[in-house]
């Protein structure tokens, strides 16, 4: 499955919409997506969030898609 992960690039600063920031990945679960990105990036998780049906295919004709990779 795709997940979609909104997230702040500092775990130090208070989070600001202003700076959510999104990565698209392929996991087994929310909960895996979740630990991929925790053990490869300082992120800090705003949200983790299933992406599937309209929703994916609305996100695939964003020019910002693409699946990230650890």
């Amino acid at each position: 499955m795709i997940y979609k992960v909104l997230y702040q690039r500092d775990k130090v600063r208070n989070p600001k919409r202003e700076t959510t920031e999104t990565l698209y990945l392929e996991a087994d679960s929310a909960a895996s997506a979740r630990a991929l990105v925790e053990d490869h990036t300082p992120y800090n998780i705003e949200l983790v969030q299933e992406l599937t049906g309209n929703f994916l295919d609305f996100e695939k004709r964003e020019p910002d898609f693409k699946l990230t990779e650890f």
